[in-house]
């Protein structure tokens, strides 16, 4: 929804009615993960995807009936390869998309505290009765301070008000299950749960060329990036324009100033030893879901030996991504932190860095995700020759 706060918000203010339609699930491969979002006004004008293309002219016409008749729908889209040109996907995959109103004034102002959140960089979690079992469209808004709405009865309130909370600080959305009064272990109703956690974060050290670029697709990627260096004729705004902030500080000094979570990916930039092993002590204490190093092989060994040195287990070793970045021949500071982000990417959903024309099976490493945003996982050791 973050990709359509200025159309909603536009059409809200307007007083215009919409159909939302959400990607609720995802079974094999597909183009979108759940929270895909695509909306569609009551005179046809419409504002995102949920498939790419292959699916959207189908979910159109369901837009057009919902609004019709004010009730919501979930509709499912699944179409093997041989029947590719038919209304489905061409990947093969299947994915349930529920279609809701937005006409009625109470509709608009619910959504309005929500994209308020949102924009505000507040944590806020939205969950939704699917159709079947409860009522259908039902939501409850959940945030830190408590929850708005109701879900149909108390019971089914306060369980997915607690999985909410869950899944808001791992920032993950996903669909899920109760019996009717909130019963674990029980599928009778089906409620997808929507997180809007604030942006993960990138710590970028070091004010060198290569951190400027790597700002810049960090910003890309979606993160809130922050760039910190010790010499403030380097640390400068000037300098980096694309990031949310440039701080000034001796780089360990911030970090252990800094909330790190599970999300965080930290680029330590500098290689120099004054500036990198102190850092590096504090980083590793962190649960940063990445902790990527510039340098050399020979930087990188004699990296290793200082941090040894200072106490810096072989477990905690293993959690660096040292030298920096994938193998991809890069030269420029662009082309490194094109290498940087690749193998942020890579780490983040368990991909094996390989051309996908080499490789067979599953595109898409969805289980990885979630281990990525619970915080990292003990791993094989990472402190391996690559390229720096």
């Amino acid at each position: 929804m973050r990709e359509l706060l200025s159309e909603l918000r536009a059409w809200d203010e307007a007083g215009t009615p919409f159909a939302l339609a959400t990607v609720v699930s995802v079974r094999g491969s597909a183009p979108r993960d759940p929270g895909a979002v695509m909306a569609v006004t009551a005179d046809g004008s419409v504002a995102g995807s949920v498939s790419g293309g292959c699916v959207e002219g189908a979910v159109y016409e369901a837009a057009g009936e919902v609004l019709a008749t004010g009730s919501p729908q979930l509709q499912s889209y699944g179409i093997s390869d041989d029947e590719a040109f038919g209304v489905g996907l061409t990947c093969g995959g299947t994915i349930d998309v529920l279609v809701a109103p937005f006409a009625a004034a109470a509709d608009r102002a619910w959504l309005r505290g929500v994209t308020d959140s949102i924009a505000g960089g507040e944590p806020v979690a939205v969950a939704t009765v699917l159709p079947g079992a409860a009522a259908a469209g039902a939501r409850l808004v959940v945030r830190a301070g408590g929850a708005q709405g109701s879900l149909g009865n108390e019971g089914l309130d306060a369980a997915v008000t607690d999985d909410a909370l869950g899944l808001l600080a791992q920032g993950a959305t996903g669909r899920q299950w109760y019996g009717t009064r909130g019963q674990r272990r029980m599928q009778d109703v089906s409620v997808f749960v929507q997180t809007y956690a604030p942006p993960p974060r990138m710590l970028v050290f070091g004010a060198i060329d290569h951190a400027a670029a790597t700002a810049r697709i960090g910003s890309f990627l979606g993160y809130r990036v922050t760039v910190c260096d010790a010499r403030p004729a380097f640390a400068t705004r000037e300098r980096f324009p694309t990031a949310d902030e440039v701080v000034c500080a001796w780089p360990h000094t911030y970090l252990s100033d800094t909330e790190i979570d599970g999300r965080t990916v930290l680029c330590v930039l500098t290689h120099d030893p004054k500036f990198d092993v102190p850092l590096l002590v504090a980083a590793l204490r962190t649960p940063a879901a990445y902790i990527g190093v510039m340098g050399s092989r020979r930087t990188h060994l004699d990296r290793v030996a200082r941090l040894r040195a200072e106490g810096v287990d072989e477990a905690a070793l293993a959690r660096l991504a040292s030298p920096v970045g994938l193998d991809l021949g890069a030269r420029t500071p662009e082309e490194t932190a094109v290498s940087i982000a690749a193998e942020i990417i890579q780490h983040r959903w368990g991909g094996t860095g390989r051309p996908l024309g080499e490789l067979t099976g599953a595109i898409h490493h969805q289980q990885q995700e979630q281990r990525w945003r619970a915080g990292p996982e003990p791993g094989p050791a990472r402190h391996r020759p690559a390229n720096g």
